[in-house]
């Protein structure tokens, strides 16, 4: 039994899909503190002149002592409408364009209350596109003690866990000891990311690190097999490969 946690977020990139196409069971972290200015609610897409961030704008009321589910929407800045527009303007001439757009629109055109509503929308519609078929479970429907890494040995313990699927960020924090204590192997997810077919690339170059809805609408149903490495697209020698960090965060 192989798992992974991780927090939700809004659009994920590559590497948030790989982990869930690695485990059996992904369980989602949203009873956790929200954190500002985090991949929770915004994320980053390929424009005809640079990388721009798409935002879901949320209330500012005691947010940051709020779990990442309790977090509200501020729908009076009409987000999704300004969000499809820049999706629409962006990708209308990939090749996948209309065939991805099918798959998310209804996302953009419907209620929603909670953040977390709306990233578990649009998690489980590219799971859906993927024929990725891992069970989702959210943490606060299980039975946990502790804080940390403590915690997250609880849930471990609660699936019966064989094999932990971590990130490498947490290499910082988590103690791999008591893991090891209870026969659980932690594996560290150290990314590679993939070349795929992008556009702009005379003008730009190949951006890494944006949301995985820029690998859909250029790559289609090649996206599994690029993201998890077993479709290899070779780059060619004039692309300057460039990282999303690199551009100015607004």
């Amino acid at each position: 039994m192989k798992v992974a946690v991780l927090q939700p977020g809004y659009l994920p990139w590559l590497g948030f899909f790989e982990q869930i196409a690695r485990v059996d069971t992904f369980v989602v972290y949203d009873d956790v503190q929200y954190t500002v200015n985090d991949w929770r609610n915004r994320n980053r897409i390929k424009t005809p002149t640079d990388v721009s961030w798409l935002t879901v704008p949320v209330k500012k009321e005691k947010h940051l002592e709020k779990f990442i589910k309790d977090i509200e929407i501020d729908n009076s800045q009409h987000w999704q409408i300004k969000h499809l527009g820049k999706l629409q303007s962006s990708y209308n001439k990939a090749k996948y364009f209309t065939e991805i757009m099918e798959l998310i629109d209804e996302i953009f055109k419907k209620d929603y209350k909670f953040l977390i509503d709306v990233d578990m929308d649009f998690i489980n519609k590219v799971n859906e596109y993927l024929s990725v078929s891992t069970k989702l479970i959210f943490s606060s429907n299980i039975p946990s003690v502790g804080s940390k890494s403590e915690r997250l040995l609880s849930i471990c313990k609660y699936f019966s866990t064989t094999h932990y699927l971590s990130g490498s960020a947490a290499r910082n924090y988590l103690k791999e000891s008591i893991f090891t204590k209870d026969g659980i192997v932690i594996e560290w997810q150290d990314y590679k990311h993939p070349y795929y077919n992008q556009l702009w690339l005379k003008e730009q170059g190949f951006i890494s690190h944006l949301s995985i809805i820029d690998l859909l609408f250029n790559q289609g149903p090649d996206s599994l097999a690029i993201l998890t490495g077993e479709k290899i697209i070779e780059k060619p020698d004039w692309v300057v490969i460039k990282h999303a960090d690199d551009f100015k965060k607004t």
